[in-house]
């Protein structure tokens, strides 16, 4: 057995660190109640499979689907076929409704949630109209709803491109909003994560934008589920979740700010975002990519709150945080590989394989503070298998460990 890590740093130079416990969490006997949370996550390709740059996805379904069914094993939600997915950086169109079918099938079997990201991404043409922008999201939409799934209408690089003005914005969500059969997820992705959705919904800055933003939901608020925010500012989440309509949630997609956000009057008054005296709007509830990576620590977090114990909730989920700004750091739409680090880490993926190669857009000493943090944050699930695993990956490169 282990006691001890090797960590890398950037000039190639190891340090052992102690090596933490497993930490004792709990799985809920039923599911969570004082916030709604959901996991975005990722895929397993199969680790012998041609999963290079360029060539369609090819999954490993049972490693892929097992790690949904841990998820909700935790008594949370799974958002799927979305970023986290790989989606537009490796999960390929085909790919992309199995994966909705065969999550939306083990969400009945599991009697869990799952919402799944709705877009135009099946459509090869990067600049096509307006009216096939809404044809693509629609045809996307049903498929959703046929599955019983949750929709998450994503942001389109299609619209980015084409939309001449706020109002072309507008005419295309709410034409969409009119042909939806459930209620849906309004899913605002800021450019950390994907710049090539610069000045979408029309505005440079995100309070234009957000105003766009609230004048869609305001034309149909009985189809707005939530709003899901990844723009990393908690100031703009804050700000739009005061003026959400009564009965539309605010998801929090802020993989730096979560904790506070997420908290919200129920945290200590120094780690609350700065909001308005009088709102009612006290916090977000939670789809966030951070979750898939560290998922028994946000069960137990919240499982504090539903306990009446803010003080634990904080306590337990304050240091995932520094991890969580470690995997998203810059560039941001890269950190997908250290979600399937993590998850290969904690044993649910027999390799650090991802769709499209990307488990090589991390180098060894970025990967090596993800290790020190998440040890630090209790989020190695089995510590022995995390320090085998990640001395291995060292000798394989090299480092002595």
């Amino acid at each position: 057995m282990a006691d001890t890590l090797a960590l890398l740093d950037a000039a190639g130079k190891v340090t052992p660190a102690p090596l933490n416990e497993a930490p004792a969490f709990t799985k809920p006997a039923a599911g969570l109640r004082s916030r709604v949370a959901y996991a975005a996550a990722h895929v397993t390709p199969i680790a012998w499979a041609d999963n290079t740059p360029g060539q369609p996805a090819d999954i490993d379904w049972d490693e892929t689907l097992g790690f949904r069914r841990a998820v909700y094993s935790w008594g949370l939600g799974v958002a799927d076929a979305m970023d986290t997915a790989q989606r537009n950086m490796g999960l390929d169109p085909a790919a992309v409704r199995e994966l909705i079918a065969r999550s939306a099938q083990v969400a009945r079997e599991e009697g869990g949630s799952v919402a799944v990201g709705v877009n135009t991404d099946h459509i090869d043409d990067e600049m096509i109209s307006l009216q096939q922008i809404i044809d693509g999201y629609t045809y996307q939409l049903h498929h959703a709803e046929e599955q019983g799934a949750v929709p998450v209408l994503m942001a389109s690089r299609h619209l980015a491109r084409v939309a001449q003005s706020p109002a072309d914005y507008l005419h295309v969500y709410r034409t969409v909003l009119d042909q939806a059969t459930t209620p849906i997820v309004l899913h605002w992705l800021g450019t950390a994560f994907d710049p090539q959705l610069a000045g979408y919904f029309g505005w440079p800055d995100w309070q234009g934008a957000s105003d766009v933003l609230l004048e869609i939901i305001h034309h149909a608020p009985a189809k707005i589920a939530g709003v899901k925010m990844s723009l990393l500012d908690a100031a703009s989440e804050v700000s739009v979740r005061e003026r959400l309509p009564e009965g539309v949630r605010m998801f929090t997609g802020d993989d730096f700010n979560y904790v506070g956000l997420i908290g919200g009057a129920d945290v200590p008054q120094a780690a609350q975002p700065a909001r308005s005296a009088d709102t009612s709007r006290t916090h977000s509830d939670a789809l966030l990519g951070a979750f898939a990576a560290i998922t028994p620590v946000a069960s137990a977090a919240i499982q504090a709150l539903d306990a009446g114990d803010a003080d634990r909730y904080y306590e337990l989920l304050k240091p995932t945080e520094a991890l969580s700004r470690q995997v998203f750091a810059a560039p941001t739409f890269y950190y997908k590989t250290g979600v399937a680090f993590l998850a290969w880490l904690n044993g649910h993926q027999t390799a650090f394989q991802m769709v499209g190669g990307l488990h090589s857009a991390r180098s060894l000493p970025h990967l090596s503070e993800i290790v020190r943090l998440a040890n630090a944050a209790h989020a190695l699930e089995k510590p022995d298998l995390a320090a085998e695993r990640w001395h291995s990956l060292l000798r394989l490169n090299g480092v002595d460990a």
